[in-house]
């Protein structure tokens, strides 16, 4: 019995074969030889990269740092003035309830996209076969219409005089009449109707990416929750969730980069009217620019909104590497 037990554990024995005397030692080098054949494949793509996305970039900055208004597209005369319009942002006004309004209207379409996204992904898990088919193909219709005629047909749906909105809800006579009712003509209901459309918009890439996640959990684990008395709740909560998390990090930086740079809707409706009262930094970064003829102030607001972009986008990316590493 002894024999055999040491004998086991003679073959079992973890230690490394340099611990063993007389053994020899492996060599540092080997398996540590590095090739640059996958540097040399990846050196296309990151030159594309550069040349599409560091250029603009690079040239962004650099207006930025310069007296670059309408007298320069006459002179081509751009001299250097270092953070002048930094500072001229700074000291503006509007900076200030711009940047509070374009961080509280991002949370609110971030938060929608993905509670009406997960309402319809879970929907979607109950339905039957062809519902299910349907309403993918209803969603992937919302989410191919473009931009720009997607908020012509939302512009003209909510038009005072000839509206379907405004019809139907008069025709409902339950919140009143609201023939001739101006949506855009305050900030709030202007704000709703820009919300609604741009989660409209974004609901389809969600709901499908969330619904895909949810195929992939196994049934076995609802199966087991159920027996053990988990009610619905805490089956979503215990279970879906945490398998879901990964994704829900990744579709809420895509939503957080989107919404804040949400500009095509807000402008063709609304201008960032009224009063002032729709403008966020992509909209005010264009009027600095192109109405007030500031070109490097406008630069400078661009500049700071990749800033806060990317220092939202690291927390996020931060916070899924983590979400990786713990699954």
């Amino acid at each position: 019995m002894t024999t055999e037990t040491t004998g086991l554990e003679t073959e079992l024995d973890p230690a490394p074969t340099a611990a063993r005397p007389g053994a020899a030692a492996p060599s540092p080098a080997r398996g540590r030889r590095r090739t640059p054949l996958p540097y040399l494949l990846l050196a296309p793509a990151a030159l594309l990269l550069a040349l599409v996305i560091g250029y603009p970039l690079v040239r962004l900055v650099v207006i930025s740092l310069q007296d670059y208004g309408l007298r320069a597209l006459f002179t081509g005369a751009t001299p250097w003035i270092g953070l002048a319009n930094y500072r001229a942002v700074w000291d503006d006004d509007q900076l200030l309830p711009v940047l509070v309004r374009t961080v509280a209207f991002c949370a609110a379409l971030v938060v929608g996209t993905l509670v009406i996204g997960m309402l319809v992904a879970l929907m979607m898990r109950g339905l039957g076969g062809r519902m299910r088919s349907a309403v993918t193909l209803a969603l992937i219709a919302a989410w191919a219409v473009p931009n720009v005629a997607a908020t012509l047909v939302w512009q003209w749906l909510f038009q005072p005089t000839y509206g379907v909105v405004n019809w139907l809800l008069t025709q409902l006579r339950v919140f009143g009449d609201f023939q001739q009712h101006n949506w855009l003509s305050q900030s709030l209901s202007a704000f709703a109707v820009v919300w609604t459309l741009v989660v409209w918009q974004s609901v389809p890439f969600v709901a499908l990416t969330l619904y895909a996640g949810l195929t992939q959990i196994p049934a076995e684990y609802y199966e087991a929750a159920e027996l053990d008395g988990a009610g619905y709740w805490t089956r979503y909560r215990v279970i879906t969730v945490p398998f879901l998390r990964p994704i829900l990090l990744l579709v809420s930086i895509m939503s957080v980069i989107w919404d804040f740079n949400v500009f095509n809707q807000i402008w063709i409706l609304t201008k960032g009217g009224p009063a002032d009262g729709t403008t966020t930094l992509g909209i005010w970064s264009f009027t600095k620019a192109f109405a007030a003829q500031s070109y490097g102030q406008g630069a400078a607001i661009a500049v700071v909104s990749v800033l806060l972009l990317l220092a939202l986008t690291v927390y996020y990316v931060r916070r899924l590497v983590r979400s990786g590493e713990e699954l």
